[in-house]
């Protein structure tokens, strides 16, 4: 008998206002996996990894982490259960320092591993190293997209939602980001679920992949079978082999 998905979500619906984002939505990751999300813009991906942190609230359904239903709990309360997001449009604290944007990302362990964990995500991402004491907002996109990265290991989660990380990066950023989640996952064992427009590399780092259309889940498999997918080719990987 195979363990227990670490993250399994069950007829997940959620709303803005009247209008329906998520339609119903099943998703497994398990434990050791990395399990991408792609689709078009407006699909739903990042609503769905929203809704995991209970903004939006799941109107129906059910969202299982760890053996317990977390789909009612208040925000602050998931954030202490070793799951940690980088969100889409990276959302660090530009007035505060790499150093302290880092602070807040430990502040939910009560500080508590701070300077080997901050020696951790330096060895990750050397270019923080030398921008400790350099407010966020001034760090290029590639910075700080490294560093809302960084700021959610500080955390030590157990399971890593990343939405979007390659958004808007040039190419070569785009390579570091995705063997830095390699190695999480590789050497670490870290789950990751990865949002992400970016679906050749995407698929080529999974395990396994769904594609969500329109708040709807409309395939899934193996990232390797979704990559050999023509209907996948033909929708989203065009021009997409950077």
């Amino acid at each position: 008998m195979s363990p227990a998905p670490l993250l399994s979500i069950r007829g997940v619906k959620a709303f803005y206002g009247r209008i329906m984002a998520l339609k119903g939505v099943d998703l497994e990751v398990n434990e050791g996996e990395i399990v991408t999300l792609i689709g078009a813009n407006g699909a739903g991906k990042s609503t769905l990894m929203m809704t995991i942190f209970g903004n939006p609230r799941a109107q129906d359904g059910a969202i299982v982490y760890g053996g317990r239903d977390i789909s009612r709990l208040p925000t602050h309360e998931i954030a202490r259960l070793s799951i940690a997001q980088s969100p889409e449009g990276r959302r660090i604290f530009p007035r505060m320092t790499v150093r302290e944007n880092l602070q807040m990302g430990a502040a939910v362990l009560g500080g508590a591993h701070y300077e080997e964990d901050l020696e951790r995500v330096c060895g990750l991402f050397p270019r923080l190293r030398e921008r400790l004491d350099q407010r966020g907002g001034t760090l290029s996109g590639g910075e700080q997209q490294m560093l809302a990265i960084a700021r959610a290991l500080m955390s030590r989660p157990r399971l890593l939602l990343l939405d979007e990380p390659s958004l808007g990066l040039a190419p070569l950023i785009v390579k570091q980001i995705f063997s830095v989640i390699r190695e999480l996952n590789q050497k670490e064992g870290m789950t990751v679920l990865l949002v992400e427009q970016n679906a050749f590399h995407a698929l080529r780092l999974a395990d396994r992949g769904y594609i969500m259309v329109n708040g709807e889940i409309t395939m899934t498999g193996s990232g390797a079978d979704l990559l050999r997918s023509s209907e996948v080719q033909a929708a989203y990987l065009e021009g997409g082999r950077h």
